[in-house]
């Protein structure tokens, strides 16, 4: 499956568009706000530039991707009344990939840009240019020493395409029945997605690296998990919620066993020391924090379904068609319900990086 031209969050602003089914992520990432807040007001006291670089790696649409600009903006001002020095222009670039409902970010900036701007004084404000990016951000996007300023939220466990070696040599899968790792997968189904993985995110962090001036940051926030175990109750847990509402489907005739057999998510939930080894191998990055956090499981399962249909609907149609979506969500949402009275730990990994 063609990841970068697929792959989308659902747009628009529909029932299931992720413009109204994202209040998970923002819950989330306002846990962790204080970390860029703090980040942001360290690069700027370090570097004081006139013309600051920021981009949004994974933007998607919706109220998310604007909000964190916001913070970042009001960050940079009051940091800059503080010392005294006003910066006199803003970059902002919204990345995602093409298929992204970059429309809806575009029809909102005229207005964005004037509430950025009121109840400030023109002495002081700096200019801001703000503009849509498509593209993968494994690879890379802007000129050396470009950007100050690199923001990331939950965008980096998708990889660049699913693992080709879960696949034989005669395109036959080796997963069978599961859609992420499961207890039925052989040891080569873990290997092939944690060798995508160091692919993938070993070459983000090397483009990163030459777009970043000196002393620029990044700030990414990504899922993982705790140990070494690939198949446990954080977020693989989620996966085997899907696999079970697929297998439902199979057995009511409304989807065949082929074709869940040939589909796998591109996802992947790494360890910390996954992470830092990558890290270490770019030698350019320094890294600064790595935490890790709990994630809120209060949701009902029909808001939890709504979530994962956003996120994943656009490649579950284009594999199986869009008339299964709202029967294999519904037993998505029927089986969280059952699981939440459980111990489900899903975690998110806060790293922040500076380039030396």
């Amino acid at each position: 499956m063609d990841v970068e031209n697929v792959f989308h969050m659902t747009g628009g602003v529909g029932k299931t568009s992720y413009a109204k089914n994202s209040s998970l992520q923002k819950k989330e990432s306002d846990k962790v706000k204080h970390i860029i807040i703090q980040t942001v007001e360290e690069l700027y006291l370090a570097t004081t530039p006139k013309s600051i670089g920021i981009a949004d790696l994974g933007c998607s649409s919706g109220p998310n991707t604007l909000s964190i600009i916001k913070d970042i903006f009001q960050t940079i001002q009051n940091t800059s009344q503080n010392i005294m020095h006003h910066s006199e222009e803003l970059r902002v670039y919204l990345n995602d990939l093409p298929t992204n409902d970059f429309n809806s970010i575009f029809k909102a900036l005229p207005e964005f840009q004037r509430l950025l701007r009121q109840d400030r004084k023109d002495n002081g404000v700096p200019s801001i240019f703000m503009g849509g990016y498509p593209g993968s951000f494994y690879g890379r996007l802007f000129p050396n020493n470009y950007l100050h300023f690199v923001h990331s939220s939950y965008s980096l466990h998708w990889l660049s395409k699913v693992p080709p070696a879960l696949y034989d040599e005669e395109k036959r899968p080796l997963n069978k029945g599961c859609v992420y790792i499961c207890e039925s997968s052989p040891e080569v189904v873990p290997q092939a997605y944690y060798e995508q993985f160091q692919e993938d995110f070993s070459l983000f962090l090397r483009s990163r690296s030459e777009e970043l001036v000196v002393g620029g940051r990044m700030v990414l926030i990504f899922l993982g998990r705790r140990g070494p175990e690939h198949v446990d109750r954080g977020n693989s847990f989620f996966w085997e919620i899907l696999t079970r509402s697929f297998a439902i489907l199979v057995s009511q005739g409304e989807i065949e066993q082929e074709k869940l057999d040939s589909y796998d998510v591109h996802f992947y939930a790494p360890s910390r020391e996954e992470i830092e080894e990558e890290v270490r191998k770019e030698r350019s990055l320094k890294q600064e924090r790595l935490e890790m956090f709990e994630m809120d499981k209060s949701e009902q399962g029909t808001e939890v379904a709504k979530a994962v249909r956003a996120i994943q609907e656009s490649m579950i149609s284009n594999h199986f068609g869009e008339r299964i979506l709202d029967s294999l969500f519904e037993n998505y949402a029927r089986l969280v319900d059952e699981e939440m009275a459980k111990d489900i730990k899903p975690v998110t990994f806060v790293l922040v990086l500076s380039k030396i």
